[in-house]
């Protein structure tokens, strides 16, 4: 953001110094104490309406039949502009000089431009100031900060330069712009982020301080900063410590940073509700939300939150309080609950991620194309049997659903449940579409971020030669299901029993793949038990990104 860098703002008192001719010329063209609320307008030297000028009219009054709270001057680029601010809308219109006939120097309608005031995210008082000089400054006018949306689902931010030398007439300006901006309850104003430094190719700490604080900064955003030194770090640290003076937490890596502060969030807010974590059947709903900056070697949560892995789009998801509702799953076993994930593979996805664990020391990319290529050249079902309970789609109100849950919740009864069993090459279990840069469509395309409902799908064992067209089909449009040993399934919750007598045991201590029994959870690996059950729970985490809309049909990245 270079031009963020050359300008000074009056209240942080900080920021470098710098003179933007251009600014400074405009605000000398600007009649000064020209802004004030709509009556006094004509008095202050707003210019009076023309006739027969919709473009105009529709700008005095704020536009969309908002009431304007202030109508001044200010140069906007190389022009004078009449200004008008509504609590929605900033709007302006150039001043069209008059012929000496009295009329207008031009028969075309003045074109009204406008900013919708939900886009902005911070305004700054811009002032000229010398070399060393942390405070005053001669006053060129009034920055806005915009969130913009691009192509492909991304967004970026933007500044609009209001020109004026009048310090009354800023201030103004001023005032009514943070008080609409403070209207907006959702932005974060106080975060606890946590960055993994060890993410990908340990880019994760300048990301951050490159790309995610100068914009929080501008944001006028307090941080609490910690560095990660340790796996599980986070998740220690969130049981711990007391989130009631956040707003939100932001962690920056990847899918099992994610995941590790998710959980954490999740088990702060059974702390805090006097809930047992060992056995949970229907959790407390996590009280803050988490924004996800993609910085680890695979974003999948990332990119599905925001229709596209980028990081500027993601931090002004969190800056604008774009808030997500988003589903989650417990995964338990017969005694206790383990974790909390968005999805899960066991089979072919799972011992990948294993493989590619126990070669970390290889770069990210290298390391994840040898672990299929070897997982592949050693592929082997696994022997195990399935229960799920189908999800009744119906019209039933939201009381009804809850009602039969917890009926069934109590009766436990298996008359409802399916099953089946065999030899598996994979089983996906997700909550969430999982979108990727090799599944543009998405691991599990037919599900959604909040809908209630797990996408189970399984692939029962075949050739080699087939399972691999079956892969292939993830990175095109074309239905990766439509093979006859893919099946399918929309359920609320799974039961997974390997048929194996073995024990699992732990990573350090596979020496070959036939006696691992991996889970792959948000690329986190996980040691499985004799039988998991996956529950979902309906929006259970809020989440700062993109609407569903924008996430179901992405572009691309």
């Amino acid at each position: 953001m270079p031009r963020l860098r050359r300008i000074a703002w009056a209240e942080s008192g900080r920021g470098p110094c710098a003179a933007d001719g251009g600014a400074g010329r405009g605000g000398r063209g600007s009649p000064p104490g020209s802004s004030s609320t709509a009556e006094q307008g004509r008095e202050a030297g707003a210019p009076p309406l023309r006739r027969g000028s919709r473009g105009c009219a529709e700008a005095a009054a704020g536009g969309e039949g908002e009431p304007p709270l202030l109508r001044g001057i200010f140069r906007i680029g190389e022009k004078s502009c009449d200004v008008v601010l509504s609590a929605k809308r900033l709007s302006w219109t150039p001043i069209q000089p008059e012929s000496p006939t009295g009329g207008s120097s031009t028969d075309l309608q003045c074109k009204e431009e406008h900013v919708e005031m939900k886009d902005v995210f911070s305004v700054k008082l811009k002032r000229r100031r010398s070399a060393g000089q942390q405070k005053g400054g001669l006053l060129l006018g009034i920055t806005l900060f915009v969130c913009l949306k691009k192509d492909q689902n991304k967004l970026k931010d933007s500044v609009l330069n209001l020109s004026n030398l009048s310090e009354d007439h800023c201030h103004l300006w001023f005032k009514y712009f943070k008080d609409i901006l403070n209207g907006f309850s959702s932005r974060p104003k106080s975060l606890k982020v946590f960055v993994n430094p060890y993410s990908h190719r340990r880019e994760a700490v300048h990301i951050y301080y490159d790309q995610v604080a100068p914009l929080f900064k501008v944001a006028d955003i307090r941080t609490d900063l910690i560095v990660t030194e340790y796996e599980g770090h986070a998740l220690a640290m969130l049981k711990e410590c007391d989130l009631k003076s956040f707003h939100g937490v932001v962690c920056v890596g990847g899918d099992g940073t994610a995941n590790e502060v998710a959980r954490g969030i999740l088990l702060r807010a059974q702390i805090d509700a006097g809930r047992d974590n060992d056995d949970i059947l229907e959790p407390v709903k996590a009280q803050i939300p988490l924004g996800i900056i993609p910085a680890g070697s695979t974003n999948i949560l990332a990119h599905t939150l925001h229709g596209v892995q980028h990081i500027p789009t993601a931090t002004l998801n969190i800056i604008m309080g774009h808030l997500q509702s988003v589903d989650i799953c417990s995964f338990s076993s017969p005694t206790k609950l383990l974790r909390f994930g968005f999805s899960a593979m066991f089979g072919f996805g799972s011992r990948t991620l294993a493989f590619a664990e126990k070669h970390r020391w290889m770069p990210s990319d290298q390391r994840k194309i040898f672990a299929v290529i070897k997982t592949l050249a050693s592929l082997k079902p696994e022997d195990c049997e399935l229960s799920f309970l189908p999800l009744m789609r119906s019209q039933q109100t939201a009381q009804e659903n809850d009602r039969k849950k917890q009926q069934r919740l109590k009766s436990d009864s298996q008359d409802q449940w399916d099953s089946i069993q065999g030899h598996f090459l994979n089983v996906s279990i997700m909550a969430i579409p999982c979108l990727c840069s090799m599944a543009p469509r998405g691991l599990a395309p037919n599900t959604r971020l909040n809908d209630g409902s797990l996408a189970l799908i399984v692939v029962r064992n075949t050739s080699r030669p087939e399972f691999v067209k079956h892969l292939k089909r993830y990175t095109s449009i074309k239905n990766q299901f439509s093979f006859p040993f893919v099946e399918t399934y929309t359920v609320e919750e799974v039961k997974v029993k390997p048929r194996t007598k073995k024990e699992c045991v732990s990573e350090e201590n596979m020496d070959s793949a036939e006696e691992s029994c991996p889970w792959n959870i948000d690329g986190d690996l996980m040691e499985c038990t004799s039988e998991i059950l996956v529950r979902v729970h309906p929006a259970l985490i809020c989440l700062y990104g993109g609407n569903a809309d924008t996430v179901d049909n992405p572009k691309g990245s």
